[in-house]
């Protein structure tokens, strides 16, 4: 339709702008509000009216007659006090979308966008909270890869923050393990980690004497002394690795993954210091609390200033930020070095590295940048973007875009279910935000476990004869599905109160829904070999993609037919509206609508038992073409289609 409606526009502007002031921008097409009125409504009539100093449908006859005989139109009428509704050739316009099936009318924009999500600080287990992230940005890349746009997708690694820290604190500290003890510790590694992260924010609680040793282990770290330096490096890759094995339960992968710990060897912030101080886009305070401290003026914030580097010399988490955005845009002059961290579907997911390597990779120097990133860290973001402009990278800072989201809670029967310790206080409110340093959460790899769990005793009982593999691979198919529609189908700005009943439904708007209905329009292909014979590639005839037997349909099923058609065929809209206004929520709607409108065209009109051959072919393509329009949305979300359900 995106397609459609950009030519029809030009065609439009090129009969109208010789006898009207009017400009291509001003063409706009919309939808009627009932498909009886038309495909697409025009309404330039209006401020056409107030230019000219005439009646709104007085210029809408006139233009009426100009659009006569419009190709790709059947007929064109005036409507109501000035509006011109269009009614699309159904036969080529049929034709044509059926022939461009699985090619994206939307076109790149950009030489190389940068993408960085997930972004899990290495220091225990990924949670349910995190997963909003990861499904945000990891569709945000598919859609943007579907426009035709050149995608690397980061997931930034604090390997030496507060929160590793934290637990190379607890294993020297409260477990007196070496580092070789650690090592030999068995099962899921970043488990053991949610549990030992707890039990240190709680000693650290109630020892505020341990803050000094734990100061003492930050500083080592950051300056790469063992064997400080030793346990944090083993401890964040470990955890790391159980996080893109989670991360892969749910089809999510990543090109490239820069860690802290290589801006600091390689002095990445000190080169962006000196280019600030050059700029005088930092200077140093010398009265009031922030004397001795290195400040950036935030302009929209009256004047506020922003701490960069404190007073006793260690640069801020926002210092650092500022230096990997220059890195991301290609700014700095400088890249890392690279090592392969593991394989993923036989090619390798990068990791930098402070040292020389033998591996000539490259990665950075975007022309637009998105940080997927809560909505919490929007003013640090700010701070960010303030630090390009000061440089005078104007261009690339409009570029810097901020993909906020709102934060993942749990509501009272999850908290019951995950038999959560609170306090009488947090007790009797309606939700509770997730908290590591708590042990508050729901475990991602738990809720996926739970949701297979269920999926495979649904499966079981459907399909008894399938092989053990068969039902395990569906399983997880249908669990992460239901997970990752849970984390689209709300506004990102929306917070998500997490409820085990909601999320393991599988009825309704839920993404099991969609992959049934999916699963069951490829059934019928399946079923047409079996009864007929016949493969689908073998009932298509050009007489068909013709539109001639379009005649054929009564008026109730002909207008069912085109409502389908042309519905399904929005989906490069909704796509491009998703990338412009980052909601997914919309893409999420409109693939649930989808599968409503097929079901229910299903149900009315018999397919395979049809008796009428060329009006079952006609079904049978109708069928094939939402279908595959459908794979194609749920691909964008990240939702696989079952072999079976």
């Amino acid at each position: 339709m995106l397609k459609t409606k950009k030519e029809l526009k030009e065609k439009i502007f090129k009969r109208l702008s010789p006898e009207f002031p009017l400009a291509a921008e001003e063409v706009e097409l919309t939808a009627t509000p009932d498909p009886s009125l038309g495909d697409l409504a025009l309404s330039i009539a209006f401020p056409l009216a107030k230019k000219l100093k005439t009646s709104p449908r007085m210029i809408a006859r006139q233009a009426v007659e100009l659009l006569s005989k419009l190709e790709g139109v059947e007929k064109v009428e005036l409507a109501g006090a000035g509006y011109i509704n269009l009614y699309l050739d159904r036969k080529n316009f049929f034709k044509e979308k059926f022939s461009r099936l699985k090619k994206s009318a939307l076109e790149p924009e950009e030489s190389k966008i940068i993408v960085e999500h997930t972004n899990i600080n290495p220091n225990k287990a990924a949670h349910v909270g995190h997963l909003r992230n990861a499904c945000l940005g990891d569709t945000l890349v598919r859609c943007l890869r579907y426009k035709g746009e050149q995608v690397e997708v980061q997931n930034y690694i604090d390997d030496t923050g507060v929160q590793v820290v934290d637990v190379v604190f607890g294993f020297i500290e409260l477990e007196k393990k070496s580092l070789d003890e650690i090592k030999r510790i068995p099962g899921k590694f970043d488990y053991y980690c949610w549990d030992l992260y707890t039990k240190v924010s709680r000693y650290l609680a109630e020892n505020q004497s341990a803050q000094d040793r734990k100061a003492e282990i930050l500083k080592r770290i950051e300056h790469q002394l063992s064997p400080e330096a030793e346990y944090a490096h083993y401890i964040s890759r470990r955890i790391l690795k159980d996080h893109l094995e989670t991360m892969k339960r749910l089809s999510i992968s990543y090109d490239v993954l820069p860690c802290e710990s290589s801006i600091l060897k390689l002095k990445f912030w000190e080169k962006a210091f000196e280019r600030l101080k050059e700029c005088r886009a930092i200077y140093l305070s010398t009265e009031g609390e922030n004397a001795g401290c290195w400040v950036m003026k935030l302009p929209d914030e009256q004047e506020r200033e922003k701490i960069i580097v404190r007073s006793d010399g260690t640069v801020t988490y926002v210092g650092k930020d500022i230096a990997y955005q220059l890195w991301k845009f290609g700014l700095l002059g400088q890249d890392f070095y690279y090592e392969p961290f593991i394989h993923d579907n036989n090619r390798p997911v990068w990791i930098s590295s402070g040292e020389p390597t033998s591996y000539q990779v490259h990665f950075g120097a975007g022309s637009k940048v998105y940080n997927v990133i809560d909505v919490r860290q929007s003013y640090l973001q700010k701070v960010v973007v303030q630090g390009l402009k000061s440089l005078g990278y104007e261009q690339q800072a409009a570029k810097s875009i901020h993909f906020s989201y709102e934060m993942v809670a749990l509501s009272p029967r999850s908290l019951k279910e995950i038999k959560a310790e609170i306090s009488e206080e947090d007790r009797d409110r309606t939700f509770l935000e997730v908290s590591g340093r708590k042990g508050i959460g729901v475990k991602a790899d738990d809720l996926l476990d739970r949701l297979e769990e269920k999926a495979w005793e649904e499966v079981a009982k459907r399909n008894p004869d399938l092989p053990q593999e068969s039902k395990k691979q569906i399983a997880q198919q249908i669990a992460a599905g239901a997970v990752r529609y849970f984390m689209l189908k709300y506004a990102r700005n929306s917070l998500i109160i997490f409820d085990f009943d909601e999320a393991l439904n599988f009825e309704g708007e839920t993404g099991p829904y969609l992959q049934y209905t999916a699963v069951r329009l490829r059934s019928i292909f399946r079923k047409l070999q079996e009864r007929l014979g016949c493969s689908y590639q073998e009932i298509i005839k050009p007489e068909i993609l013709a539109g001639s037997y379009l005649e054929k349909l009564l008026p109730e099923e002909a207008k069912d037919f085109w409502e389908l058609v042309v519905f399904a065929s929005g989906l490069d809209e909704e796509v491009l509206r998703a990338i412009i206004t980052l909601e997914f929520a919309g893409l999420a709607k409109f693939t649930f609508n989808l599968c409503q409108k097929i079901n229910s065209y299903y149900h009315h009109y018999q397919v395979l038992s049809e008796k009428d051959e060329e009006l079952r072919n006609l079904r049978l393509i109708t069928i094939y073409f939402v279908h595959q329009i459908l794979c194609q949305a749920l691909d964008l979300m990240g939702i696989q289609v079952p072999e079976k359900m």
